[in-house]
């Protein structure tokens, strides 16, 4: 992360597919030396590629669906009769093959060069009361819902793709790709090539990061289907540098709080980069980029002012730190702090980068230390289970 710009990228749009309701919206986490490009691209190219398959689907679900298929769970009809027939497995297919083709796409663009760069990718379409979520890495998407007493309820709706999780373990293992933590960063599980140093990716699927798509990493995203209901109120995408320091209580809390929610998604991400300041003192925040869609016309809070206020909202923090593979330090044994009623939330304060380190998402080599230790003092290896 870091650089003279930010790895990440964010897009949203209403009446996708040119379907009147229909909202998708991504986040774009990028990381290597070109890790800005590659979110550019897949936030530039992703969007068109999947409208196109989903009015394929839904042209060929008009011509072909036949209405005994819907007796199978897996292929429940998630439109009411009114709308077009998709299943749920047509809107994988439409991922699926949406992802799958901008990855093929990536790697013959010559103006990206992405052999040791890529993005991760979390993104969800709207309409009417359906929500589809589509995650490639470890971003994340998280529904905010009122219980019986009106408490706010995070829902997380994605798998933070890690190469940690036993199935994505086994996946790299079989491809001769390696999972392990240095001693620097022990909870932090990075695919490595089997023969060298490199590229240490901290997510096990991804965008482009060719160098190691041969040993286990994958752009198949994992996608989640939710009915909604009345009492789901909004969905926060954002990337890891937010959920590294705030929990999901925290962020939904936080973005009802906007007193108007055009500036919902900016108060979350700066109070995520002062969380950074708060628990990693001295270091440098990791990009943070957020977008918050609200699933109805109403305020999310009684201090709204407007009911005409935008559906979504989006921002950014660009770190502009020169420390690009530098990884993070700190006290882990230290209790962490939270920033409810400890931030003075400044929105016109001008944004500085903090001096220190970020922690990356991919590392070209391990530092020298490491490589003049024996491997059994300084790696620590996951084997799963």
């Amino acid at each position: 992360m870091g650089g003279c710009c930010s790895n990440d990228a964010t897009v949203r749009g209403k009446d996708f597919t040119g379907e009147k309701d229909m909202i998708f919206c991504g986040v774009f986490d990028g990381h290597g030396p070109l890790g800005h490009k590659v979110s550019q691209y897949i936030r530039d190219k992703l969007p068109l590629k999947l409208s196109e398959a989903i009015k394929m689907a839904q042209q060929n679900a008009c011509r072909f669906y036949d209405a005994n298929e819907s007796e199978s769970g897996s292929y429940d009809d998630i439109y009411d009769g009114n709308n077009q027939c998709m299943s749920l497995a047509a809107w994988e297919g439409c991922f699926l093959k949406s992802f799958d083709e901008i990855d093929e796409n990536l790697a013959q663009e010559i103006n990206t060069d992405s052999y040791c760069s890529g993005s991760t990718a979390v993104t969800v379409i709207k309409q009417g009361d359906q929500l589809i979520v589509g995650n490639l890495g470890d971003s994340r998407a998280v529904l905010c819902t009122s219980g019986e007493r009106n408490q706010l309820i995070p829902v997380q709706l994605t798998v933070d793709l890690k190469p940690d999780i036993p199935s994505e373990t086994s996946r790299i293992i079989s491809r001769e790709g390696r999972v392990f933590a240095s001693e620097e960063e022990p909870d932090v599980y990075r695919i490595w090539m089997p023969d060298e140093d490199c590229p240490g990716l901290a997510m096990s699927r991804g965008f482009g990061d060719f160098c190691i798509k041969d040993y286990g990493l994958i752009s198949t995203p994992d996608v989640f289907y939710r009915k909604l209901t009345k009492q789901d109120e909004f969905v926060v995408l954002a990337t890891d540098g937010v959920w590294d320091v705030l929990s999901n209580l925290e962020v939904i809390n936080i973005v009802a709080s906007a007193p108007r929610r055009s500036i919902a998604a900016k108060m979350l991400v700066k109070r995520a980069v002062r969380a950074w300041r708060y628990k990693y003192h001295g270091f440098m925040a990791d990009d943070c980029a957020a977008i918050c869609l609200f699933l109805d016309e109403q305020p999310v809070s009684s201090q709204s002012q407007s009911k005409s206020n935008r559906i979504i909202s989006h921002e950014i923090h660009r770190n502009r730190s020169k420390h690009r593979f530098r990884r993070l330090k700190s006290n882990r044994n230290e209790e962490p702090e939270t920033v409810d009623g400890k931030v003075d939330l400044d929105l016109d304060e001008e944004w500085k980068a903090l001096e220190g380190f970020v922690r990356s998402n991919s590392i070209s080599k391990l530092p020298w230390s490491a490589k003049n230790m024996s491997e059994g003092q300084t790696l620590k290896y996951y084997k799963g289970g």
